[in-house]
């Protein structure tokens, strides 16, 4: 009898430890799945934002392209705004002329794809005798 009883708590001790190794390859296994889920998740995020930032980017680079259209047609077109649409998103373009300086326009253009926003500043000369507009500078604002 006492021989039955030393043989069960041995293979009571055999299961226990085998219960608390498929526990912890079990728990081992859940966190590495959790953590490629979560990798996973990121580099879809950050695929999305890149692709919303360069949208935003072309965006904004039509309206200036467009503003640019409207200087070459009229040499004293100047505006506090409009709105330049191009697919789903919209590009806001604001014309100054004489600014920086006497006979230049500065033409800033900006547009916002799922709340990245990018903005463009051009400043082109524009010829008051032949009308002819040449751009001086073309950069994307930081800020």
């Amino acid at each position: 009898m006492a021989l039955f009883i030393i043989h069960n708590s041995l293979s009571n001790r055999k299961g226990q430890a085998t219960f608390s190794f498929i526990f912890l390859v079990g728990g081992i296994v859940v966190a590495i799945g959790a953590t490629l889920a979560f990798l996973a998740l990121t580099l879809i995020n950050s695929s999305f934002g890149f692709r919303a930032g360069e949208r935003a980017a072309a965006v904004a680079s039509a309206g200036a392209e467009d503003a640019l259209i409207q200087l070459i047609r009229n040499k004293a077109f100047a505006t506090g705004g409009y709105a330049v649409p191009v697919d789903a998103a919209t590009a806001t373009v604001i014309v100054t002329q004489n600014s920086p300086l006497s006979s230049q326009a500065t033409i800033e253009s900006s547009a916002i794809v799922s709340s990245y926003q990018r903005k463009i500043r051009v400043v082109a000369r524009v010829n008051a005798v032949t009308g002819e507009v040449s751009v001086l500078s073309w950069k994307k604002v930081v800020f």
